[in-house]
């Protein structure tokens, strides 16, 4: 009998940061502080990537890069009044095909 790994959260509910730790603990076998800081520098390092422009893949999951929308005008909803909306960098996930083939 093959071993299944602990579901994380329930259907429908999100998971939060202390279930994800708890969860990495357990499936690498090491301590939830271990845990946390591993997960910290997998977001911080995604982070810093980011910033400077740069994409990142994980093999088997996905891709995070950076898009930029152009600067394009837009509407006050309460007003009606025509506003200007400034150009922003905005971060976007592409995921991989194991992840989407795990979802189908």
């Amino acid at each position: 009998m093959g071993h299944r790994p602990r579901r994380i959260g329930s259907q429908g509910n999100a998971v939060n940061k202390a279930e994800l730790i708890e969860h990495i603990a357990t499936q690498a076998d090491i301590s939830k502080a271990a845990a946390g800081r591993a997960l910290d520098a997998l977001v911080g390092g995604v982070c810093g990537s980011l910033q400077r422009g740069d994409s990142v893949t994980i093999a088997g999951f996905g891709t995070f890069a950076v898009s930029t929308r152009a600067a394009r005008e837009g509407r006050n909803p309460r007003t009606g009044a025509v506003i200007q909306i400034r150009k922003s960098r905005t971060p976007k996930f592409r995921p991989g095909k194991a992840l989407r083939d795990a979802l189908a």
